[in-house]
């Protein structure tokens, strides 16, 4: 047998490497694409600029001007007095009635002078104005009173009841702006500034914030 024959690959014989190259094209072409896709998707999707911290936090505040951080149940007790018929006729009562007050921040004082950030602690310190207390809220439905007199005349007991109500009002409005409730006030206060900023700040991407609320006249702390 002719040894060159032997040699010479036969036209019947399969050919593997030329189809396995062709076959591996889809798949680069494939990959090629996604990683195109991907690039394009980061571009069009990447993190931009997060804006004005400050910003952020005022437009917070936009939506409430009034926010009512905290409110306290009283119950004054007052007593008034009623003379008639040159002192012949005389009378008392003595009244308990419930009265609610609330405790308020006006936010549309709260610009961006009260307002500083740290990017590099990502911390917002907020300066408050101080809370307004609103004006008695007497339910005098619910009002207990105790009269003293031998009689009594209707305009004698009506009389006694506006003096109680003036007096139970002006008394709520003084219990109201006592050191213990005010600074419930202000500690509720200060809770409800930070949730109202940090959550919008998260939501805007600045991540986890630390917001410190302070009052006027408190000391700024580190």
């Amino acid at each position: 047998m002719d040894p060159d024959r032997l040699n010479t690959p036969s036209p019947h014989t399969p050919r593997t490497a030329a189809p396995a190259r062709i076959s591996a094209l889809p798949w680069l072409l494939f990959i090629g694409a996604l990683a195109l896709v991907a690039w394009f998707g980061w571009q069009l999707w990447k993190p931009k600029d997060l804006g004005d911290p400050l910003a952020t936090s005022l437009v917070a505040f936009e939506k409430q001007d009034k926010l009512t951080v905290f409110s306290a149940q009283l119950a004054p007790v007052v007593a008034s007095d009623d003379t008639r018929l040159l002192g012949l006729v005389r009378s008392r009562q003595v009244a308990v009635i419930p009265a609610r007050v609330e405790y308020a921040l006006d936010l549309s004082q709260v610009g961006r002078d009260r307002m500083r950030w740290n990017a590099a602690t990502k911390t917002l310190a907020v300066r408050l104005p101080p809370l307004g207390i609103s004006r008695p809220n007497l339910d005098e439905a619910r009002a207990q009173y105790l009269r003293e007199g031998v009689w009594i005349t209707r305009e004698a007991q009506d009389k006694l009841t506006r003096d109680n109500t003036q007096l139970a009002e002006r008394l709520a409005t003084e219990q109201a702006g006592n050191p213990v409730l005010m600074g419930l006030a202000r500690t509720a206060a200060k809770e409800a500034i930070r949730q109202n900023l940090s959550i919008p700040l998260q939501v805007a991407g600045f991540g986890d914030v630390q917001v410190v609320v302070t009052f006027d006249g408190e000391p700024n702390p580190a």
